[in-house]
Parts: C-alpha cells; sequence; structure tokens
C-alpha cells in the first residue's frame, strides 16, 4: 500500500524544495520537481502522480493554467494552483479550468496539508456523482486509474487493485485486506464489490469475495489465499469453479 504521490511545478527552485520536503514531513511521496510546460508533461508520464501542486506563473511559452488544460484534458488527475499575486484576468483564466482547490504563497504545512484534503475531497466528490454506486450515507472512495484511495485517519491510502488480496463483509463494513494491511470502509460487500473487475474479484461467500490471482489451494469448501482459510459457500462454490474453467 503506498500514500498519494504528489507532483510539483514549480519554477521557484527553493520553494520547490521547501514544498517538497514539507509534503515528506507530512507522509506523502513526491515527484521530481517540473519548472516548464514539457518538463511538467514529462514528469506526469513518468512519474503519475495522483495529484500536481502547479504553479500558476511558470518559465516558458506556456504558463501553469495551460498545462491545468491539459492535465484535464489527458491525465484526469487533481490539481491545486499555487498562486501568489495574480491580477484578476489571469485569476479569472484560472478558474475556468476548474481546480478543485487554490493555494496562495506563502502558506503553511497545515495549509498545504489542508489544501490537499480539499483537493481530494471537491475532486472525488465530483467522481463519485459520476461513477457512484454507493449511498449517500456510505463511505465515498476515490477511485482511480488501476487503484482506489482509502481513507484512513488523515490520510487517503492508495491501494492497487492486483494487491487486494480480499474483500472481508463485517456488518455495515468492509474489510479490505492486503498482504500487510487491512483497511475497513462503511459499505455492503455486494456495493463495494462494484468498484472491482468481476473477472478478477468474484464473492465465494456471503462474507467474502476474493481475488482470484492469489488463490494458493481450493476444495469443495474453502480456498487459501496467502495462508489464510476462507470459506466457500455453496451457491457460490459452481460460479467460482466455471470462472476458473475447473468445473
Amino acid at each position: 500500500m503506498s500514500t498519494l504521490k504528489i507532483g510539483i511545478v514549480e519554477d521557484e527552485l527553493i520553494i520547490a524544495n521547501l514544498i517538497a520536503n514539507t509534503l515528506k514531513k507530512i507522509g506523502y511521496q513526491t515527484t521530481k520537481i517540473a519548472s516548464t510546460y514539457n518538463e511538467a508533461l514529462e514528469m506526469l508520464d513518468a512519474e503519475k502522480p495522483d495529484v500536481v501542486l502547479l504553479d500558476i506563473q511558470i518559465k516558458g511559452s506556456k504558463d501553469g493554467i495551460e498545462l491545468a488544460h491539459t492535465i484535464n484534458t489527458n491525465y484526469n488527475i487533481p490539481f491545486i494552483f499555487l498562486t501568489a499575486n495574480a491580477d484578476a484576468a489571469t485569476l479569472e483564466r484560472a478558474k475556468a479550468t476548474n481546480p478543485p482547490a487554490f493555494l496562495v504563497k506563502p502558506f503553511t504545512k497545515d495549509d498545504l496539508y489542508t489544501g490537499i484534503e480539499i483537493c481530494f475531497n471537491n475532486y472525488s466528490k465530483n467522481k463519485n456523482a459520476e461513477t457512484a454506486t454507493l449511498q449517500p450515507t456510505e463511505q465515498q472512495d476515490y477511485l482511480i486509474k488501476d487503484a482506489i484511495f482509502i481513507k484512513d485517519g488523515n490520510y487517503f491510502h492508495k491501494i492497487k487493485f492486483a494487491d487486494i488480496l480480499y474483500l472481508e463483509s463485517e456488518h455495515v463494513y468492509v474489510n479490505v485486506v492486503t498482504a500487510t494491511k487491512k483497511l475497513l470502509v462503511r459499505s455492503s460487500l455486494q456495493q463495494y464489490l462494484s468498484h472491482f473487475d468481476t473477472k478478477k474479484f468474484v464473492q465465494i461467500h456471503r462474507s467474502y469475495a476474493i481475488n482470484i490471482d492469489f488463490i494458493e489451494t481450493i476444495n469443495s469448501e474453502s480456498i487459501i489465499i496467502n495462508n489464510v482459510t476462507l470459506p466457500l459457500g455453496k451457491t457460490f462454490r459452481d460460479k467460482l469453479l466455471s470462472q476458473l474453467k475447473l468445473g
């Protein structure tokens, strides 16, 4: 499981390094610092950040606002504008990109953390409005690319679908289990499964669904994954065996 990776696009090196160091102290990962439009595109392609801190005024013929339009069109990830004394016209251009959040320089560590939280909350609300299948009272986790973000305390943790061993229902909650972690989300098992690829994740019991890539042993009553024995319900057995081409 990994924490969020934050991309930094800032052409003032001292400020950029300060931001990077602050992000690491908070607990985030950071990318290589980009100072121009082209460097930012290289960083986005190579390092695939989960959110970008983007200075409006950067070196070169294309500024941060033009980069924001490109991010919206080609990368579909959230960004936070960094700004100092931008004029009204520039701010209007920036607003046209629908940024989830702004940070005004100079900012503190708390400002940075809060800005990222607001960014993810705003962006995830928009994404969930388009694709959500969970009920409004249930936990709204943030989906992106091949992973799901699960809020745990003050952090959103990124878990790749490929790293999830199984899901375990616990009343109105679901445990998301990897080889090293177990995170709790508020949802029913059926509703949470709607996030997942049905070719990889299969329900095997009223309380369990598994990633079939991690099956170690299977018999008529149970499945072993990562040395954990899970029950195999009769009503789910035939479908699973058929999917594994064992029926």
